[in-house]
């Protein structure tokens, strides 16, 4: 069976590679990559719970040169065990709390009314625009920025750099030059703004981690600087893709899509229409992890040692939780969304869920006012192609206002 994340024809559909991989071979070892592979919601549920047996203390990336002891560096809490993961968490929670998050929203409506009000036509008039372009990679990087007290005019450049860290070019099976000098240059950024934060705190994320200590215990530096990448890699790059595949897939089912666009005053169907998205193509596939001990599962043995990829995208459409996995369906019961696997699970479930929902639903919810109805033009549309995660990078739509 052929499983070769890095393989554009695979990253442009995945999906029926998952479905063999769950009927056929459930604990695949692919050995051009020497990786193992876990395809069912079950396993994979099971093992984003067990910190003792599937650890993150060499990173969540499959590229073999962000797979190490210090991937923690880059990837903050993400690549450490308990007690360390723990405690890092503990300290960054006490800055970034639910109460900021939902302070942002009125930050987030003024920066979605500023970007769509650049970009769409007049009321009743129709009009094209690139959706990522324009809004979808714009938005997010602009949040966290105002999050963390970044500079408006250094966030063109951060995103730039962003981008830059997850690419991939055909064939090549690691993070590309290019990649590592960005994430280089990005952490150079966080350094220099850092330390602009010491001397001169404010109201914001960062400053608030300087502060933030848990029985006298406080981040270091290079903690908070990790933090900042992975909130602006990370947190930027997903919900881009999530506004993206929201629009893709919906233009998709014009019927539901009718629905959800037929009353400005009735936005009762945006939130069904993120969590569908969410679980019918997130953004985050995959996510690595050190086995600690053997994993015998199907018949097969992963050997303590080995790096094993727990496919997220996959756990999604697993027929045996959830029904007609492969028809999006904003109409789906709430109790099968809830067991979606996008956002993890357990200790590592994800510190910026609440966040990228917020994100997306004041974005949505003011396209839905505005807009009557949309269109994709899908032949012009192009994909990121990345081993992390899943979108587009262009999305050309056509919009009818109201």
């Amino acid at each position: 069976m052929a499983f070769d994340p890095y393989d554009y024809a695979f990253q442009d559909d995945p999906y029926p590679v998952y479905a063999r991989l769950r009927d056929e071979d459930p604990l695949h070892h692919d050995e051009q990559h020497d990786l193992w592979v876990l395809s069912r919601h079950a396993d994979i549920a099971a093992a984003v719970r067990d910190d003792d047996t599937y650890s993150n203390a060499m990173g969540v990336s499959l590229d073999a040169s962000a797979w190490h002891k210090d991937a923690h560096r880059v990837m903050s809490f993400l690549a450490l065990d308990p007690p360390r993961q723990s405690r890092l968490r503990s300290l960054v929670s006490k800055g970034f709390t639910p109460r900021r998050v939902r302070e942002l929203e009125p930050r987030i409506q003024r920066l979605t009314d500023h970007h769509l009000d650049a970009v769409l036509p007049g009321p009743g008039e129709s009009g094209s625009l690139d959706w990522i372009t324009d809004v979808a990679g714009r938005l997010p990087m602009d949040v966290i920025s105002e999050l963390m007290g970044v500079p408006e005019a250094d966030r063109d450049e951060i995103r730039r750099l962003g981008d830059l860290t997850v690419h991939r070019e055909p064939g090549v099976h690691d993070v590309p030059p290019v990649g590592m000098t960005a994430a280089l240059d990005l952490i150079a950024y966080y350094e220099g703004f850092l330390a602009e934060r010491k001397r001169r705190p404010g109201d914001d994320l960062t400053s608030a981690l300087l502060a933030a200590e848990v029985d006298g215990d406080r981040l270091e530096d290079h903690e908070i600087v990790a933090f900042l990448f992975l909130m602006g890699v990370a947190g930027n790059e997903t919900t881009t893709k999530l506004l993206g595949n929201a629009l893709h897939h919906l233009a998709a089912q014009p019927d539901q899509r009718d629905e959800v666009f037929a009353d400005p005053a009735d936005l009762a169907l945006v939130g069904p229409w993120i969590e569908e998205t969410l679980r019918f193509d997130t953004s985050s596939q995959m996510l690595a992890r050190h086995l600690k001990r053997d994993v015998a599962l199907h018949g097969r043995v992963a050997p303590a040692g080995a790096k094993l990829l727990l496919v997220l995208g996959s756990a999604n459409r697993d027929e045996r939780v959830f029904s007609e996995p492969a028809r999006y369906d904003l109409h789906r019961d709430p109790a099968e969304l809830a067991q979606s696997l996008s956002f993890g699970g357990g200790r590592h479930f994800c510190l910026g869920a609440n966040l990228a929902r917020l994100e997306a639903r004041v974005a949505l919810d003011e396209l839905v006012r505005r807009v009557r109805t949309f269109e994709v033009d899908t032949p012009a549309a192009r994909r990121v192609h990345s081993t992390s995660v899943r979108g587009f990078a262009r999305l050309p739509i056509r919009v009818e206002m109201r």
